[in-house]
């Protein structure tokens, strides 16, 4: 029993011992965003995706009236293709690979422009919500904030979760009137 006693008291020794060499080391602190649901479910983030979605709408009905007009043409053509002099005929499929190749150029052009208006409204939205993200490390000592939408977490603790705060200021932000210059 004495022999068990000093064991113990040594290994306790050595770990205390040990404990002084490790060098003490301050955790950093975390925390984390889900930039999604601020575009989601901010005030801001819905008027934007309203707009994506105006703007999306407008371009796709724009393509959908060409292609009734296509079909239209398809449809002359094929129903009165017996009744068509060859001329008329060549210009109906003229006029049905004009508005092919319009439809196309259409298409492209509409998401290229989709592209910028998305691109263009994101990175204000960025723009507008990073320094509350900043002030809110500031407020809370944090060393890193990641953003989950980008970062692949695989787990957290809800604890970290900063979402919706931020959330909460950028409204805020955004509701409250324009400062005066």
């Amino acid at each position: 029993m004495r022999r068990q006693l000093q064991i113990i008291t040594l290994v306790a020794a050595a770990a205390v011992g040990l404990a002084g060499l490790v060098p003490a080391q301050e955790a950093s602190k975390l925390g984390v965003v889900n930039s999604q649901d601020i575009l989601d479910k901010s005030v801001e983030g819905q008027r934007v995706l309203a707009q994506l979605q105006a703007a999306d709408k407008k371009y796709t009905e724009s393509i959908t009236r060409l292609d009734d007009q296509i079909k239209q043409l398809q449809n002359r053509l094929s129903t009165q293709r017996l009744t068509l002099t060859p001329e008329a005929s060549a210009a109906i499929q003229l006029d049905i690979q004009k508005k092919q190749t319009d439809r196309q150029r259409m298409a492209e052009d509409a998401a290229r422009a989709m592209q910028e208006l998305q691109a263009r409204t994101l990175d204000q939205l960025q723009r507008e919500i990073l320094p509350i993200i900043e002030q809110l490390r500031k407020d809370k000592g944090l060393d890193i904030i990641f953003d989950l939408d980008k970062s692949g977490v695989a787990f957290m603790s809800p604890a970290l979760d900063l979402t919706a705060e931020i959330l909460r200021r950028y409204d805020a932000l955004k509701a409250a009137p324009p400062a005066k210059k």
